[in-house]
């Protein structure tokens, strides 16, 4: 599938010098094998691979900066790289440079339990954080699926299954550390939990994708773990119908936790691949955190809701082992949908349009993938008005590969005219930077002043966001 990029110039000559350098101060942890160098551009992604010319294991913000001074004075590109499960080509180098790998930038540095807050290196995984907090009766919420980075998760705004609740990376970041391009490094802000002392440049790193700094460590807000936790399924006759009730739950201002869209087709994968056994129905998969009768209370609302739309029947627990089951099957989506056709490449894509118009913007995909003949499983944070389509396609066939081009533009287009976006949360990377002007016009202008004032050399994750 070809896919426009950004025109960004190799610098052989600076490369040629730099990497020696690195090679000379880190030793084995720079490392230039071909095989770690394609792992390190490129993962989860469908966009072509473009491999670094060098990884470096950093182990401290001083390192990162060591290699951002090298990598300016010879106008070398570099690109962050956590776990590498980013979907739009974020990871990749189309002018190679030097990959910067934080997986052992991995401590725990604080938690301030009576803020509920910690402070972690980019490296730490959720997973690996919720594991360090739970004794402590604490967790971080944000939960994209994959255990990526919380640096990772960062710099990409991830968001997740939780997000109707708990709010996106955005919302869940107090302050960051980082190195700039001109190897300087910052403290975007202090511990307390707002501010109006000057320029947001929390908010401005958070989803910038490394193209204006590394990030060193993260200051996070963290979340009491529940008294009481119930998850739930409810199939519906149709796809409307179970967006219809997501609707009506949010506007009726139930504080459900998780509420998650899975078609027919999605069913159908999970119940072969997690060994579920669903009706074969859109299915909404929901989850409620509160007092033990706050989430009875929610249960039966949204129950009712889903009654009144033709759903049912509505089956809940409170059991963890049933939880973590549904929620895994939930997560393993992707390689469920993949088993539909096997030998096949899956393209996830992802957009957000405002609640109201989410029945409707759902319908419309579902009649374009049956117009152009496309198998495309439909999963969503729907509760947000985000959902994701993944196109199984033969890669080798130019047919399936033009059509899957004219699918995901459509989709883009129309979440847009829907006032939406073209991502929810994968981001731009490199696989949307063509839909961005038509979603904000010459906001683009103001977001490439700014990369030009931080990066004038232009070294940090070049190719990405914008042409």
């Amino acid at each position: 599938m070809a896919v426009a990029h950004a025109r960004v110039s190799r610098n052989d000559a600076g490369i040629a010098l730099a990497v020696p350098l690195l090679k000379q101060r880190f030793g084995e942890r720079c490392d230039t094998g071909q095989a770690m160098r394609e792992q390190h551009g490129h993962t989860t992604t469908w966009l072509t691979t473009e491999a670094p010319d060098a990884v470096v294991f950093v182990e401290s913000a001083d390192e990162v900066k060591a290699i951002v001074d090298i990598c300016r004075e010879h106008l070398v590109p570099i690109v962050g790289f956590g776990v590498g499960t980013s979907l739009e080509g974020h990871v990749n180098a189309p002018a190679g440079g030097i990959s910067v790998d934080f997986s052992r930038m991995n401590r725990v540095l604080e938690v301030y339990e009576e803020d509920l807050a910690c402070k972690v290196e980019p490296g730490v995984t959720r997973k690996m954080l919720n594991e360090y907090l739970r004794d402590r009766g604490l967790f971080f919420p944000i939960d994209p699926g994959a255990d990526a980075t919380l640096g990772g998760m960062a710099a990409t705004r991830a968001s997740g299954t939780n997000a109707v609740r708990y709010g996106t990376m955005r919302d869940n970041v107090i302050s960051l550390e980082a190195v700039l391009a001109n190897g300087e490094i910052i403290r975007t802000a202090s511990r307390a939990r707002k501010s109006s002392a000057g320029y947001d440049i929390t908010r401005l790193l958070v989803g910038s994708e490394g193209t204006l700094g590394l990030i060193t460590s993260v200051t996070l807000k963290l979340s009491g773990i529940p008294e009481a936790i119930s998850a739930a399924v409810c199939p519906f006759p149709t796809v409307e119908a179970a967006c219809n009730a997501t609707i009506l739950t949010i506007q009726s201002g139930i504080p459900v936790a998780r509420i998650e869209l899975l078609d027919e087709m999605q069913i159908r994968a999970v119940n072969a691949y997690s060994k579920l056994e669903l009706p074969e129905r859109p299915t909404l998969f929901l989850e409620f955190h509160g007092s033990e009768a706050g989430v009875h209370e929610q249960s039966e609302a949204v129950a009712a809701i889903a009654e009144e739309l033709g759903g049912g029947p509505f089956a809940f627990s409170t059991r963890p082992e049933d939880r973590s089951r549904l929620w895994q099957a939930r997560h393993d989506a992707y390689w469920a949908a993949l088993a539909l056709r096997p030998g096949c490449a899956g393209i996830s894509t992802d957009v957000c349009v405002p609640i109201s118009r989410l029945a409707e913007c759902v319908e419309e995909t579902r009649a374009d993938l049956a117009e152009l003949g496309i198998l495309a499983p439909i999963v969503g944070h729907v509760g947000d008005g985000n959902f994701h389509t993944l196109v199984l396609l033969d890669n080798d066939d130019a047919g399936e590969r033009e059509k899957a081009a004219t699918f995901i533009a459509r989709l883009s287009e129309r979440a847009v005219r829907m006032e939406g976006t073209c991502t929810g949360e994968h981001g731009i990377g490199q696989g949307k930077m063509k839909y961005l002007r038509a979603e904000l016009g010459g906001t683009v202008d103001v977001m490439k002043a700014i990369k030009t004032a931080l990066d004038p050399d232009g070294i940090m994750n070049p190719g990405k966001i914008f042409y």
